[in-house]
């Protein structure tokens, strides 16, 4: 097997094809986007931790914990509070996967008749 520095590809050779394994790591993905987002974006602002929890209410431990990739309990309500502190707007969006299509039962959509 020829050597790769590439870390996505050498976690493959690590975990195989296992479904469960490439679940969780892309669950603690998104935590680590989440976590780096807010960590970002608040560095930017140029505010301290305890100074962002302040604006939205809140203590510097909860913002601590946000920040942490390990973190799994990220809500929308406080993401928003945070975008809104730090005077920003929160977007949400679905994408596809890129490993395999979602296939839906719904109908195909029908074109109306003209009269």
């Amino acid at each position: 097997m020829p050597k790769t520095k590439h870390a996505l590809r050498i976690l493959e050779q690590v975990t195989g094809n296992s479904e469960p394994i490439k679940a969780g790591i892309a669950k603690a993905k998104v935590n680590l986007e989440v976590a780096q987002m807010i960590h970002d974006a608040r560095t930017k602002a140029g505010l301290s931790q305890s100074e962002l929890a302040a604006l939205i209410g809140s203590r510097q431990p909860v913002i601590a914990r946000l920040e942490n990739a390990d973190y799994e309990g990220h809500s929308l309500t406080l993401l928003r509070r945070i975008a809104a502190a730090l005077g920003q707007r929160l977007e949400l969006r679905f994408a596809p996967q890129r490993s395999r299509r979602v296939q839906t039962s719904a109908p195909p959509r029908r074109r109306a008749q003209r009269a």
